[in-house]
């Protein structure tokens, strides 16, 4: 039986164009396995559709709606209850759809989402969680903005919500679990850091390994690094800023040494491929919002065709596995 993921179209930066590429090119490409709902004003989503060739296994559902990037995430939750947004959730709370995701306003979505879907038992605060490229693979980092103030019940749950989503999803027996602190020792930290990292230590089915600095991420010294989202956002968006900011200085440096025309071609290419690995295209597309009842990704506004495509197949990869039902084990007392 097809999966069936709901999908914003509105959602995003430049959508609905990517949104509808990527959805075209996410069925085409899975050979009668997906089945996706693309939500949004019909009137514009439709005609886009018909131009790239529309499969027989993507729908339009009308959601006449639409929550924008700069729009308040709690008055548009109240005020547009028929935005693309709130459709998409609302057929897979209604079990039409086994899973929604979005490019569109963060604050919106996980609102949304709450509001729509709930949380699931016992679950304090849900996560937002990232895949980051490391010299060995993707390191899995939640919470990166979903919850500013944390508690160190918070971050034993995400904890405990990251390990199962790297067992179902990354297909990491036993994943090592780090806490982000600015030491390895115990006692380093502020206070949050070094309470939750006395719970985590007596938790015995949890790989924990204790504290990671911000140098051991990309080396990927642990599967899975938990902090608060504030931390978590701005270790985010310094990553985004890598490859825009290195690719800058090493033409600065080039230029200073008068570099050949073939070793600057070189130089170029080696930053292309380097600049795939930082590509969501290439891990997933998009991270999913744990603790929420449901399966629930979340792209980067700036998402192109392809972080698209393979966001709705990693979604699609979760419905499968019933990552919410893992999520919800691994809760449990």
């Amino acid at each position: 039986m097809a999966i069936r993921v709901a999908v914003d179209a509105m959602g995003g930066d430049r959508a609905p164009a990517v949104t509808v590429e990527g959805a075209v090119r996410a069925v085409k490409a899975s050979s009668g396995r997906l089945q996706v709902q693309l939500c949004g004003p019909e009137t514009v989503v439709q005609p886009l559709l018909d131009s790239f060739g529309a499969p027989p296994e993507i729908e339009v559902v009308q959601a006449p709606e639409v929550i924008g990037m700069g729009d308040s995430p709690v008055a548009a939750v109240r005020t547009k209850p028929d935005s693309s947004i709130h459709v998409g959730l609302r057929r897979h709370k209604e079990s039409r759809a086994d899973a929604f995701l979005s490019a569109g306003n963060t604050g919106a979505i996980a609102a949304a989402s709450l509001f729509v879907l709930g949380r699931l038992p016992g679950v304090f605060r849900p996560s937002i969680t990232t895949l980051y490229p490391t010299t060995r693979g993707v390191c899995t980092i939640l919470d990166v903005g979903s919850n500013m103030d944390s508690r160190a019940e918070h971050l034993v749950q995400f904890a405990k919500m990251g390990s199962a989503y790297a067992r179902i999803m990354m297909d990491i027996a036993h994943p090592r679990i780090a806490l982000l602190s600015v030491g390895e020792e115990p006692a380093k930290g502020n206070e949050l850091v070094r309470t939750t990292h006395e719970q985590l230590l007596n938790i015995v089915d949890l790989n924990f390994i204790g504290n990671v600095e911000g140098r051991d991420i990309l080396h990927q010294k642990a599967d899975v690094v938990v902090c608060d989202g504030f931390i978590g956002n701005v270790i985010l968006k310094f990553g985004e800023s890598i490859m825009t900011a290195v690719p800058e200085m090493v033409q600065q440096e080039l230029n200073e040494l008068n570099a050949k025309p073939d070793e600057v071609a070189l130089i170029k290419e080696v930053l292309s491929r380097l600049a795939r690995r930082f590509d969501p295209e290439n891990y997933g597309g998009g991270g999913p919002l744990l603790g929420v009842e449901g399966e629930v990704f979340i792209l980067h506004g700036s998402a192109t065709a392809g972080a698209v495509e393979q966001c709705i197949k990693t979604a699609a990869q979760a419905a499968k596995a019933n990552l919410t039902n893992a999520i919800q084990k691994a809760l449990a007392p």
